[in-house]
């Protein structure tokens, strides 16, 4: 069996040692769990470890938060009878009274390998306010189920925000334990670190990729139901800042995309007319939903769900940003004036448009809308920021 971080930290004394006699905070969500599925709070417990103070991030310590800019409260764990403090409620960044209830940091959330998903930013901040008080941060690592793969444009200087933590593209392709050793190093962190390595884990193994099939899957946020779901994601979360539906309300969030009046099937024709080879290594499928609540609650839409699964299923060979990406272009072709991008709130950024927050800049939004712009534009603009990336994280990788 693969044995993420928090299995060997418990299974080895020595690991656990130099945390003998000191005051541990687990910065943790509903997928922070051992092998045999318990949490990682009370097996730390369990094991004789003195926790004061437990994190949780967007979503919430125990996931129950649904949807983006929903917050939650800080409380007393009932049960436990120690301070529960949100990194998604008053504040983002650890502020020095929370900081102060613990020694050790212990790092414990399951990622998804996308630079928007925000517990990327909340390590990066975890980091950054330990350096500030002379605290200790571990990851617990553990999987990033995307895989190796790395995708997108990099962030824009000027562009940072809580879903864009520094200058990396949308799929980076690292754990939260190698992505630590790259923020200490970009943002030149003083600060004592250390990763509980995984053993066992092969990200270019099948059929996983990335995710251990001997592990179970739990939601480390409440849309992130499935593992085709994680590997689309870098590709559907783009749906937030647009008018589309990404299938909230439905049972399959962030793997479809879909709204009233649209012609799915012309859609995939006009996408495989204008690049081909950026569908490869997975199948779209016509679908009509009536999402329950969010965008277009009650409303038959119809669209295309993405399976990243299944004997079509290239690793490799998909690239969910750019068939996102190729998707919108396909609408805009198709219906030149249809209101695609969605101008709200988003992430607490309030004068930029939610797309070029997602992105990290204008870049993306550009290219479909201008109608010059060809899949050869897009791709050499993104295939040099994923080679450098790729050649600067390099020395970052433990597996």
């Amino acid at each position: 069996m693969t044995l993420f971080g928090i299995d060997r930290l418990l299974a080895d004394p020595s690991l656990r040692k130099p945390l003998e006699g000191r005051r541990i905070a687990l910065v943790g969500h509903p997928a922070s769990v051992t092998a045999d599925l318990t949490h990682s709070i009370d097996a730390l417990i369990a094991a004789g470890l003195n926790v004061t103070a437990a994190f949780g991030p967007q979503h919430g310590l125990k996931g129950d938060k649904q949807d983006n800019m929903v917050e939650t409260a800080d409380e007393t764990d009932p049960r436990l009878g120690i301070p529960v403090f949100s990194l998604y409620g008053e504040v983002r960044r650890p502020s020095g009274q929370m900081m102060s209830a613990a020694d050790v940091f212990l790092f414990d959330l399951q990622d998804l390998g996308c630079r928007i998903y925000t517990f990327v930013t909340t390590l990066l901040y975890l980091l950054e306010a330990a350096a500030a008080q002379g605290k200790e941060v571990w990851v617990l690592d553990r999987p990033n189920p995307a895989g190796r793969p790395v995708e997108g444009t990099l962030l824009e200087p000027g562009w940072e925000s809580f879903v864009g933590a520094g200058p990396m593209p949308m799929r980076h392709g690292l754990t939260m334990g190698e992505m630590g050793h790259w923020f200490i190093r970009h943002f030149d962190l003083n600060v004592a670190y250390r990763v509980i390595a995984m053993e066992g884990w092969q990200p270019e193994a099948a059929p996983g990729f990335g995710w251990p099939t001997d592990r179970i899957w739990i939601n480390p946020s409440p849309n992130a139901a499935t593992l085709n779901m994680a590997r689309a994601y870098a590709g559907t979360v783009m749906l937030e800042g647009t008018t589309l539906s990404e299938g909230r309300g439905t049972t399959r969030a962030l793997e479809l995309f879909a709204a009233p009046g649209l012609d799915a099937r012309a859609i995939h024709a006009e996408m495989q007319r204008l690049a081909p080879h950026w569908l490869h290594g997975c199948t779209l499928r016509e679908i009509f939903v009536e999402p329950t609540f969010h965008k277009h609650s009650g409303l038959l839409c119809s669209g295309l769900f993405i399976h990243a699964e299944g004997p079509a299923y290239d690793h490799h060979a998909f690239h969910p940003w750019r068939l996102q990406a190729l998707a919108f272009k396909a609408i805009r072709n198709l219906r030149p004036d249809y209101d695609l991008w969605r101008d709200f709130p988003y992430e607490y950024e309030f004068d930029k448009l939610a797309i070029d927050v997602i992105n990290g800049g204008p870049a993306l939004r550009q290219w479909v809308d201008d109608p010059q712009a060809e899949a050869e534009d897009l791709d050499a603009r993104a295939g040099a920021d994923e080679d450098r990336w790729t050649a600067e994280v390099e020395s970052c990788r433990l597996y």
